[in-house]
């Protein structure tokens, strides 16, 4: 129930929750390792935190297998890979509805199919899922979610007793992954965003982190999918 001197490695662990989770790993003195894409944010956060990184392409397979190939095995690999998705079945390009699908679900795939051979006895991979959209104004991210929440149950059967997988699935959060939005534009998102959250309010990073530190530290969940959503699917 301990991450003391276990491995834990984040993958889009620069920003937003997947940085939190990284930090509130290292203060519980696991030896953390991050991936994400900017190499100034992984430098920062060595700096910053003394946690180990690396800048690649995580939906690289070659990169990927590089990476463990020169890091060896890990007790707990998080990932944060995906992106997000407005927009209707209707008025949605096929592109972008396969692009969405395919950078959230076969991208993580691909990871567990790579990663879990490269997991200690008893580790285990947490997904990001998310909770919150509807069909009609997030079609791809959706099937994405939908398709990552399928996937964790399989797996689960497929990687136990050795091994565990579960999905973290917050509803929308302030995060780097909104970088492009001004201050004005964040602060009406907020507002709108907590109007449908029975609790009445966005979720904070550290709220959203600790969940996916619970799933490392309880041995005995697996196939789960946790919300961290203020109840915004009831």
């Amino acid at each position: 129930m301990s991450l003391e001197n276990d491995k834990v490695l984040v993958i889009g662990g620069t920003s937003g929750f997947g940085k939190e989770v990284a930090i509130m790993a290292q203060h519980k003195k696991a030896d953390v390792y991050v991936i994400g894409r900017d190499q100034e944010r992984v430098n920062k956060l060595r700096y910053d935190e003394n946690i180990q990184g690396s800048s690649l392409n995580a939906q690289d397979p070659s990169q990927l297998r590089g990476f463990f190939d020169k890091y060896g095995s890990f007790d707990h690999i998080v990932s944060m890979l995906g992106g997000a998705m407005g927009g209707s079945f209707l008025d949605s390009t096929v592109a972008e509805i396969r692009v969405a699908i395919e950078d959230k679900f076969f991208a993580n795939l691909q990871l567990v199919q790579i990663a879990s051979k490269y997991l200690r006895q008893h580790g285990s991979i947490i997904l990001t899922s998310g909770s919150g959209g509807h069909p009609y104004d997030a079609s791809g991210a959706i099937i994405g979610n939908q398709a990552i929440n399928t996937m964790v149950e399989g797996v689960a059967v497929e990687l136990a007793p050795d091994h565990r997988i579960n999905a973290v699935s917050p509803t929308w959060t302030p995060t780097g992954l909104w970088r492009d939005m001004n201050s004005q534009q964040l602060a009406q998102q907020k507002t709108n965003v907590a109007e449908n959250v029975p609790l009445g309010r966005v979720a904070k990073l550290d709220e959203v982190a600790s969940a996916y530190i619970y799933l490392m530290e309880n041995d005995f969940i697996t196939g789960q999918v946790l919300k961290v959503d203020g109840g915004v699917d009831l």
